[in-house]
């Protein structure tokens, strides 16, 4: 297989602010996962579904925008921009300029919250949102995005 083969099979998982701290952070409301732990089961399930995934955490604007234009290298994108999802007309942006297929995914269901993580900015460029699962969200996430990429390969 050619690097550009690999990559074809590739999905960048991208998790913004704070998120480096679940599994202590506000359990009560998003749990005793870790993040270590949902990157090792969305490698699990990738594997088996004949794609890999790299991960990244970032708790910046502008390295989070970074790390979408290098997502442009690969098949896809799952994004939990966490509090950006509300404020980030850059990271929009970038989404749209590297022009792969996004799902915006968050643990908590964004709608049920308060006022202000009611709006997303980023929806309306992405392929799906997944919320409210908890860590089942990601996983969601990634079958609906990997159902999506095989149907563009077919």
């Amino acid at each position: 297989m050619t690097d550009a083969e690999a990559l074809i099979r590739c999905i960048t998982v991208l998790h913004g602010p704070n998120l480096n701290l679940l599994g202590r952070r506000e359990v009560a409301l998003y749990g005793q996962t870790t993040l270590a732990e949902i990157d090792e089961e969305l490698a699990r399930r990738a594997a088996a579904w004949g794609f890999r995934i790299r991960c990244f955490q970032e708790n910046g604007e502008g390295e989070l925008v970074r790390r979408v234009h290098e997502a442009a290298e690969t098949a896809g994108l799952l994004l939990n921009a966490a509090g950006y999802t509300h404020t980030s007309v850059a990271l929009r942006d970038a989404i749209v300029a590297v022009g792969i297929p996004t799902v915006e995914v968050h643990l908590t269901n964004i709608y049920s919250r308060e006022p202000f993580r009611r709006r997303s900015l980023l929806a309306p460029v992405c392929i799906g949102l997944v919320c409210g699962f908890g860590p089942r969200s990601y996983y969601l996430a990634l079958q609906g995005l990997i159902d999506h990429l095989k149907d563009r390969m077919a």
